[in-house]
């Protein structure tokens, strides 16, 4: 059996950038790129956390350092510049690769810059 597993996530980044008429996608800053392991052209999920938008579009490298996350396209429509978004990728595998794997999590301040990283998410408490 083949599980979707969360491979990595951005979190709570800020739109930097909303560009209706450019080519669809998503560009990220290329060192949050590299720091989660998100691939030039893989798919993503994006999910407004302002707003409770949530959409599918493919990721571009914007200049490393730069701290843009620029919406672009019809993805436009679905975020304000200042919005904050989660970011997140997903990878299959199988059932041993999962007992395993542990996901790649990227957190940002307010201007996209990486403060910490972690391969857990601490358990909700009731």
């Amino acid at each position: 059996m083949q599980l979707s597993l969360l491979k990595t996530k951005i979190h709570r980044a800020t739109v930097t950038h909303s560009e209706l008429n450019y080519e669809g996608s998503i560009a990220i800053d290329g060192l949050l790129l590299e720091a989660s392991g998100i691939r030039e052209f893989e798919q993503v999920h994006v999910w407004d956390v302002t707003n409770g938008s949530r959409f599918t579009t493919y990721a571009l490298r914007a200049d490393e350092g730069s701290g843009v996350i620029s919406l672009n396209g019809g993805a436009a429509r679905h975020v304000q510049v200042g919005d904050l978004v989660i970011i997140a990728a997903f990878a299959g595998m199988s059932e041993q690769e999962a007992e395993v794997f542990k996901p790649n999590l990227i957190y940002v301040d307010a201007h996209n810059r990486i403060t910490h990283t972690n391969h857990s998410i601490p358990k909700q408490a009731a």
